[in-house]
């Protein structure tokens, strides 16, 4: 149990400091994800962007993902859950577009705080505060990989543990703090579990950025001072 998503990421950070990173970009899947990515970019240090994804609810139950659609458009099923929920073509299709709508809302207002993150050659750690179906981390895997990582982290602090082979078989790495299994919800192992407002994530994401590029500059001058 975590008593909120900074003292989740700070645990999460502890383990990610034990590998050598050159260079690396934390994405976070907004918007409770963002907490844990702004901890993990403080800690690291580390660049921290946004990768966008949103779960496709069934008919009726909207905790219950069908898939997920990733910033590229493309939709990720689960064909199993499809029928089971026996899912009608027209549905997912009106989903898929009200899903990419809200993407592409979002990506306008996270896009005024700083531009897209360079991900080709580079090392990505992709988080979020927990993975349940593990359908919108697939989503973000997926659009992602499309960039050419040098390899794809997927660090989290809970998850399903029924979703972690699938979910290996999508990166490079897994670090997952706790897969319990009597999992219901991500909430269930945070005492704190509020929901982020637009504002709050979008905070999060400027003051990353703003330290970002605080610390490439002095980086960048102190590389160009003459040897003394």
């Amino acid at each position: 149990m975590f008593r909120d998503r900074e003292e989740a990421g700070l645990l999460l950070a502890r383990e990610l400091k034990k590998r050598r990173w050159s260079d690396p970009v934390v994405l976070a899947i907004p918007r409770g994800g963002l907490v844990i990515g702004a901890v993990l970019a403080r800690e690291l240090p580390a660049e921290l962007d946004v990768v966008l994804a949103r779960k496709l609810p069934a008919p009726g139950q909207p905790e219950l993902a069908l898939g997920a659609v990733s910033e590229d458009g493309e939709a990720i099923l689960n064909p199993s859950l499809v029928h089971l929920v026996a899912a009608e073509r027209d549905y997912i299709a009106r989903e898929v577009e009200r899903q990419w709508a809200e993407i592409r809302r979002r990506q306008a207002f996270y896009r005024k705080v700083r531009p897209p993150a360079r991900l080709s050659g580079r090392s990505v750690i992709v988080t979020d505060d927990g993975i349940a179906t593990g359908s919108t981390m697939l989503a973000a895997l997926h659009a992602v990989r499309a960039q050419q990582p040098t390899e794809v982290v997927v660090a989290v602090p809970v998850a399903s543990p029924d979703r972690l082979p699938e979910i290996r078989r999508h990166c490079d790495a897994l670090i997952c703090l706790l897969a319990p299994e009597e999992f219901w919800a991500v909430g269930q192992f945070y005492e704190e579990f509020p929901q982020l407002s637009d504002a709050e994530a979008t905070a999060l994401l400027a003051e990353a950025w703003r330290t970002f590029q605080e610390r490439s500059g002095r980086n960048t001058r102190n590389s160009n001072d003459p040897a003394k």
